[in-house]
């Protein structure tokens, strides 16, 4: 009778264990069909049109007292030929816990400079977004990164990161952001110092309005050092809207234009449209067109292609 009772004791510790923690495979599947101008190689197919194609561990631990631990591991994946990068969770890598005070994250991610540099993109801020022809430079993931972010209070939030001298002795990459959003209005302030990068300092404000009928979308991005080259500046904006058609349809469109100080302005232009077969399955088609200046090399890339989440 006591080795049942144990038993049974021992079944509903590790039930109960069980119930507080979850373990999540998630991905993303996004191959395209179309053309890239001066490419060279004709109509091709692509990867990560839309977004990029992924897999990723993620899991949690309830500890109790509103305290959570958690963990993700993820990769880029390209689906045309099965290859992942060199390292082998080359997007996310990292551990940390959460609570009321906010999260906080060890290891390899995205910075929060990265968390708010898309929000406000046409395009469906993808490979089809006309700030495609944006000329600065940027580095929104690092290794062995401390990230914090903070609980919502009164609609504003508010993320910062850096990396410890002893990982990064060629220079630390440090960002910081700060966003708000109440109803339809939301802006978004981000900043982001890569020392081993020249000391590059890149700062972006980007916001959208939705108006119901449409969500107007806009942004501005500018940076010193521009790609580790000091004194360079360039200075970027876009504009777009993103209008439903129907509950399944959305159209994008956008303009955004891009200069380094003192030179010609780069002009883009796209028009991208989602179907949404369900809440996982998306097909997409959009056209980019690049008019770069003093001998930058266009880009334009027209492509249809199908998003599978999972």
């Amino acid at each position: 009778m006591k080795k049942s009772l144990v038993a049974l004791a021992v079944l509903a510790a590790s039930g109960a264990a069980m119930a507080q923690s979850s373990l999540t495979l998630y991905g993303i599947a996004d191959l395209w069909v179309g053309n890239q101008k001066n490419d060279g190689v004709g109509v091709k197919m692509g990867n990560g049109g839309l977004s990029t194609s992924r897999l990723g561990f993620k899991g949690s631990e309830d500890l109790g007292g509103g305290l959570t631990a958690n963990f993700t591991f993820e990769q880029k994946l390209q689906l045309t030929d099965g290859a992942t990068n060199a390292k082998t969770f080359d997007r996310q890598a990292n551990v940390g816990l959460s609570g009321g005070f906010g999260t906080i994250k060890l290891g390899r991610g995205w910075n929060p400079m990265d968390d708010v540099f898309g929000l406000s993109n046409s395009g469906f801020d993808s490979a089809l977004s006309a700030n495609s022809v944006w000329l600065n430079s940027y580095n929104g993931a690092a290794d062995a990164q401390l990230y914090y972010a903070s609980p919502e209070f009164a609609g504003f939030t508010a993320a910062a990161s850096t990396q410890l001298k002893g990982n990064a002795a060629g220079g630390k990459l440090s960002a910081f952001s700060l966003s708000y959003a109440n109803g339809p209005i939301a802006v978004n302030l981000g900043y982001e110092k890569d020392e081993a990068n020249g000391d590059q300092e890149g700062t972006i404000i980007n916001g959208s309005y939705d108006l119901g009928m449409a969500k107007l979308l806009g942004s501005y991005y500018t940076t010193d050092n521009t790609g580790g080259t000091a004194g360079l500046k360039a200075n970027s904006f876009q504009v777009g809207a993103d209008v439903p058609l129907s509950s399944a349809l959305m159209l994008s469109v956008g303009y955004a234009s891009s200069k380094f100080k003192g030179g010609e302005a780069d002009n883009g232009y796209s028009i991208a449209a989602t179907y949404s077969l369900s809440k996982r399955t998306v097909v997409y088609a959009g056209y980019r067109v690049q008019d770069r200046k003093e001998g930058r090399t266009e880009e334009d890339l027209a492509a249809v292609g199908v998003r599978h989440s999972f």
